[in-house]
């Protein structure tokens, strides 16, 4: 069964930086397409930003400058690094991996943004 795990998520103060971490089981992160997502309380699930098996990422708008998605194949391990934090990044961060109809989810890992 393929899992994705989430780390790196804290409580940091605005302006600070965090890399949050997303290892995959087998050698998914490596053929899917994988991505990060972010849910806030009441809002819905958003894309911040994917990477696809060939290294092309796309970021949402709002993640433009200040996200940085990337993989290392050899670790099967997706990341996030994520600087001048805001308090509106606040939120669950999830990690998926997408091949076709196939998608995954992991468990997600908190980020609080204190002012």
């Amino acid at each position: 069964q393929v899992q994705l795990v989430e780390s790196g998520g804290g409580l940091v103060q605005a302006g600070g930086s965090l890399r949050l971490s997303c290892l995959a089981s087998g050698s998914i992160a490596s053929v899917f397409t994988m991505a990060w997502y972010r849910q806030s309380p009441g809002k819905q699930r958003q894309l911040v930003a994917t990477i696809d098996n060939n290294n092309n990422t796309t970021y949402a708008d709002s993640a433009k400058g200040r996200f940085a998605i990337s993989r290392d194949n050899a670790k099967n391990t997706v990341y996030l690094q994520i600087s001048s934090l805001k308090p509106e990044d606040t939120a669950v961060y999830y990690c998926n991996a997408r091949l076709g109809l196939i998608t995954f989810w992991g468990q997600g890992t908190q980020v609080t943004v204190s002012s």
